[in-house]
């Protein structure tokens, strides 16, 4: 079986921008952006949905993580160290992990830090990971310790997909940029090896990047928020308080997803370019996934929409009268999270990330190697 190299995020010092990234430029980098049309908004309660129309890349659609583990195509495993797993793609086809899925099993549920490719029979791979379960280093349940089962679940806090994709070269990020377990980098086989050891040594099996210590912040804080938006004491599951995915699986919580997504799951059925979309919670947009194909869209928008109903019923609590922005705003949105300060990167040999950091925005995009677009994710600040 062969093994393909680190999936390691290698700054390029110095690189000049040298591909366009417009939301809906061509599937190749570079070629002149057409411009999104945006359709919506699609409104319940204070949740409203717009999708983004575009060109339609060929050839076959990838896996989606989910699927891929549902059907045993792809193994997800322990390395021992919080913030790096281990996948392999057993199958023939290609499978699509995006930043923000989260893992469910192991020692720790875990949300992954990339969106990537898996080619087929990639062999064992590592990926970079944050802990979203607090405490828990052993197996839960009946739960196989060493690897995990599903990933039906996506991050829901705008807050903490900001701490995972920050770009490296700001003063925040200096102390974790010395971390070799640092989202941005992930560790050599050596450094991997020399870390656990030191983990082991220290009797410390938590992690202890700076960034991952926001994300945990972050998930006690969705906690907390969804308790208050459904008006409940606690949505902390009883097995492991700490963990954000039994808290997504709270029976209270799916209840109350039920009415948003018979409002707006089939908006967009019978529409064969929508390659994207943006929501809006209490009046503000809040973050934009857009796709190189209407049918990787449609895979992930079950995950997706359940992710933006989470993050909507936890700020039900501070919900205002305030409408949803207009087409425009949503444009203007899009562009504004493009003109940032580029920072690119390298994931692997077949990989490459593109972040950029504006004022108002994060724009987040993976590429293929040879420059065509697999993921683009735009974060307001």
């Amino acid at each position: 079986m062969r093994l393909l190299s680190f999936l390691s995020l290698a700054s390029f010092a110095g690189a000049a921008l040298s591909m366009a990234a417009g939301p809906i430029a061509g599937a190749v980098a570079g070629e002149p952006p057409a411009g999104p049309r945006i359709s919506g908004p699609h409104v319940h309660d204070n949740l409203a949905i717009y999708f983004v129309h575009g060109q339609n890349s060929g050839g076959p659609v990838p896996l989606t993580l989910a699927e891929a583990l549902e059907n045993a195509a792809v193994v997800v495993r322990e390395t021992g160290t919080v913030n790096t797993l281990e996948i392999e793609n057993t199958s023939d086809a290609e499978v699509y992990i995006q930043t923000g899925d989260i893992v469910k099993g192991g020692k720790q549920d875990r949300v992954l830090t990339m969106s990537l490719l898996l080619p087929p029979k990639s062999g064992r791979v590592p990926i970079g990971s944050f802990c979203v379960e607090q405490g828990r280093w052993a197996a839960r349940g009946k739960e196989d310790v060493k690897a995990f089962a599903s990933a039906r679940d996506a991050m829901p806090s705008r807050e903490a997909k900001l701490a995972m994709n920050r770009p490296k070269n700001t003063p925040a990020n200096t102390a974790a940029n010395n971390s070799a377990t640092t989202l941005g980098r992930v560790p050599s086989y050596s450094e991997q090896q020399n870390a656990n050891v030191a983990q082991q040594r220290r009797g410390d099996m938590t992690g202890g990047t700076s960034r991952q210590s926001e994300v945990w912040a972050e998930v006690a804080k969705t906690q907390a928020k969804l308790a208050a938006g459904l008006t409940t004491a606690s949505v902390a599951a009883p097995e492991s308080k700490s963990s954000l995915q039994l808290t997504l699986e709270n029976e209270k919580l799916k209840a109350a997803r039920d009415a948003y997504v018979a409002a707006l799951a089939g908006k967009a059925k019978g529409e064969s370019d929508v390659v994207g979309y943006v929501f809006a919670v209490n009046g503000k947009l809040n973050s934009a996934d857009i796709y190189p194909s209407s049918g990787l869209f449609q895979k992930m928008w079950p995950k997706l929409l359940n992710a933006s109903i989470t993050e909507a019923i936890a700020e039900r609590s501070a919900a205002s009268n305030a409408a949803a922005p207009g087409g425009d705003s949503v444009t203007a949105f899009l562009a504004s999270a493009e003109k940032g300060k580029p920072e690119q990167n390298e994931i692997g040999k077949f990989m490459k990330q593109e972040i950029r950091d504006a004022d108002t925005a994060l724009y987040v995009e993976a590429r293929r190697s040879d420059g065509r677009f697999v993921h683009r994710n735009y974060l307001a600040k």
